[in-house]
């Protein structure tokens, strides 16, 4: 027999030795059957151990008011799903002093004239309903439109990993255990609510329906905007606005202010002085290249000028953005663009947001 010590090291290298290329080709038989003994040896002690930690989330699930029949039924056919934990360890970090990519590349992507268009439709189709949210929360209708837009295009893909399934196996790989076992449980408390099992559906990472809300933000923000009694944010638009605005409200969206503008600095303006002081405890790089706030009145004092549409009011503050350095267009950064960060912790994703929202509108 192969140990698994020395077949781990054949699948690693990949070297197989021998002077004939029978002896090559014997020997690379035996490696790919020592690969998959490895690999069948790895999976059976993540399942093992994945089923005993089922254990330990069922009790926290019911301390925290899971009703235990809802766990049992949940638990009963749950298996460690390793494709997860590939795919959230190869998020890439934030480095500090890493290079930042440019912004515009991004921009060309994600605020394309296919997602502008059929925002349009989207916008059209639904401006009852928008309308009345708006004048509910103060949260633009085409803002609304750009998150489902920038989150699922508008609904054509809304994911397909099972979502107690992928949020038991990444609490169960540790990392960020107390996050994952969190959403988790809440994941069970939505099947407690009447969400059908079947609607648990969404990211590798837990997040579901049309605006992509973890299970946590759905039990807190989720609001039913057509009057059924449900808040159907997987195949109700009614309830995907509704939801999305009252998210923006919880996260302090100010109404009649815009998210910001696009401006052109002049040739001569000093950065010296503009270091913002602000750091997010979730992306402490976001706020890295902002600069520090100024009254709307100072900005233009500064000699900048917006680069269409209009000027917003002399006394709302405004920080400014060069995403892709001196030269290029820059943007005057509002309070409620924090809110867009707060959907999304982005610079990229934000200004993104904000700028397929205008393009909505036009």
């Amino acid at each position: 027999m192969i140990r698994v010590s020395h077949a781990a090291s054949l699948c690693h290298t990949g070297d197989v030795w021998g002077r004939s290329k029978i002896r090559r080709r014997l020997r690379g038989s035996v490696t790919a059957l020592a690969c998959l003994f490895v690999a069948a040896s790895a999976n059976a002690q993540d399942e093992t151990g994945f089923q005993s930690y089922l254990t330990t989330l069922r009790a926290q699930a019911i301390a925290q008011g899971v009703r235990p029949a809802t766990a049992d039924s949940a638990m009963a056919t749950l298996t460690f799903n390793p494709r997860v934990v590939e795919l959230d360890r190869q998020q890439p970090g934030a480095a500090p002093g890493g290079p930042i990519s440019m912004f515009a590349p991004y921009r060309a992507r994600h605020v394309d004239a296919a997602r502008i268009g059929r925002g349009r439709t989207t916008y059209a189709a639904n401006r009852a309903r928008l309308a009345r949210v708006e004048t509910e929360t103060g949260v633009p209708e085409s803002i609304m439109v750009a998150i489902w837009g920038h989150e699922t295009n508008y609904g054509s893909y809304t994911g397909d990993f099972d979502l107690l399934r992928s949020l038991a196996s990444l609490a169960y790989e540790g990392r960020r255990r107390q996050l994952f076992s969190g959403e988790f449980i809440a994941a069970l408390k939505m099947l407690d609510r009447g969400v059908p099992r079947d609607q648990l559906k969404g990211s590798w990472a837990g997040a579901t329906g049309n605006p992509q809300f973890l299970p946590s933000i759905y039990l807190r923000l989720a609001r039913d905007g057509d009057g059924d009694g449900r808040a159907d944010i997987w195949s109700s638009s009614a309830d995907t606005l509704a939801s999305i605005g009252n998210y923006f409200v919880a996260a302090g969206w100010r109404p009649g202010q815009p998210w910001g503008v696009a401006v052109s600095v002049p040739a001569g303006y000093d950065r010296s002085d503009q270091a913002n002081r602000l750091v997010s405890p979730r992306c402490p790089r976001v706020f890295e290249r902002h600069s520090g706030w100024r009254t709307m009145a100072e900005w233009r004092a500064l000699g900048l000028t917006p680069q269409g549409g209009r000027w917003p009011g002399d006394n709302i503050m405004a920080t400014l953005l060069e995403p892709d350095g001196p030269g290029n267009t820059a943007y005057l950064l509002t309070s409620n663009y924090r809110v867009i960060l707060d959907y999304n912790c982005s610079n990229f994703y934000a200004l993104s947001v904000g700028l397929l929202a205008d393009a909505i509108e036009r």
